[in-house]
């Protein structure tokens, strides 16, 4: 096993106002970006999220050069099933891009190790995702000579911190220029609270002092989840160094992964892979990296609906919240504009207890397939037929 840092993001938008993730160019799924501290193994648990099968080694890499590379994975839950068995086309499903960065050092706020190109890469992101080394194994050399998720994590966040600092006090001279009050105000902020050793999320502001700073990408202002790294006898329940991580960053999320597991995965035969699980206490379904793109997910504020026809089914990613018109917006602008009602049923509804799928017909005669207005609020695994007029 392996581990590293993954930094994980939605797709990019087009107002500056606006999460990344509402860009009309790709906002059909989750896009991660991985990284971490150097020589944690981020490349290995990228390699099998999106089914590679190069193994992962013990010996160390060269990661001042390494490119940026991007894949994807799939989010758990494939549209096909919706209509019975019917392929799809792959831009069709419920998958997350994994964007492979190289690993941080220390020092790169002032441009060690790929420093500010590493720094670029991730600004842009919407979440960060750290994956924390959580074993013990003399062959995985630690570049500094010992495991402590902790410490692993606080140079990650001093470099970060460091490279905001750095961003707000340049923004600070241009914002005086321009006699920006709100600017100025979260700024100082800001400014304060990475002074003390604080991060940027934790600091309370206004709606348009938030709406102030949203182009300078802070860093530390985005939502952090953990994603821990371990053997796999502890896959399961975690082992002393996950607790640590639990306690010490308690108000964020921390899922479990294995890259010892995943990289074994992917060597065995799909039916031999649930014996293989369920000796270690795990399922496929709440294992590893499924839980941590969920949890990325979840933490994003995302959910997911589909959309089913004769010929084909997608999934399409809005934000929890959002009202029926304001979710069919996102296929098409008409459909907002002269939104009727929405013909709705949960996508888990069509599982009959035998191995037949349910039709719509079957879940109307079952209560199950429901008209909805303009006020719905549309939950994560909805099947939607939108009714519109223009």
């Amino acid at each position: 096993g392996v581990a590293a840092g993954v930094v994980a993001s939605v797709c990019h938008v087009e107002s500056k106002t606006e999460p990344h993730h509402l860009r009309q160019d790709n906002k059909y799924g989750l896009e991660d970006g991985d990284r971490g501290v150097a020589e944690r193994g981020e490349e290995h648990v990228v390699q099998r999220a999106d089914g590679g099968r190069e193994r992962a080694g013990g010996e160390l890499s060269v990661l001042h050069d390494r490119p940026e590379r991007r894949r994807r994975v799939r989010a758990g839950r494939a549209a096909r099933k919706i209509v019975g068995g019917l392929e799809q086309r792959e831009d069709d499903a419920d998958v997350a891009g994994v964007v492979d960065i190289a690993g941080l050092v220390r020092g790169a706020s002032k441009g060690e190790g790929l420093g500010n190109q590493f720094l670029a890469n991730i600004r842009e992101c919407d979440a960060l995702v750290h994956v924390v080394r959580c074993f013990e194994d003399e062959n995985v050399i630690h570049v500094d000579g010992s495991v402590d998720p902790v410490r692993d994590v606080e140079v990650i966040d001093l470099e970060l911190a460091l490279a905001d600092l750095a961003q707000i006090e340049r923004r600070e001279q241009k914002a005086k220029k321009e006699k920006n009050a709100d600017e100025l105000s979260a700024l100082a902020k800001l400014k304060e609270a990475l002074d003390d050793g604080r991060q940027a999320r934790d600091v309370e502001l206004t709606d348009t002092e938030t709406e102030a700073i949203v182009p300078l990408n802070l860093l530390t202002m985005k939502p952090m989840l953990f994603a821990c790294n371990v053997g796999e006898d502890d896959l399961a329940e975690g082992n002393e160094l996950v607790e640590r991580v639990r306690a010490q960053y308690a108000s964020s999320e921390t899922v479990v992964v294995s890259a010892q597991v995943e990289a074994e995965l992917v060597q065995l035969e799909p039916a031999d892979r649930d014996d293989f699980l369920e000796a270690l206490g795990v399922s496929l379904n709440d294992c590893g990296l499924r839980n941590l793109v969920k949890a990325a997910y979840s933490a994003l504020g995302l959910v997911t609906y589909y959309t089913s026809g004769d010929t084909e089914s997608r999934a399409w990613t809005i934000r929890r919240g959002w009202t029926a018109p304001k979710a069919a917006g996102v296929i098409h602008g008409d459909f907002e504009r002269g939104f009727i009602r929405a013909e709705v049923y949960q996508y888990t509804d069509i599982f009959a207890p035998s191995d037949k799928l349910l039709t719509p017909s079957d879940l109307k005669a079952a209560g199950l397939y429901r008209s909805e207005g303009k006020d719905y609020v549309v939950q994560d695994g909805d099947v939607m037929l939108f009714r519109f007029n223009v």
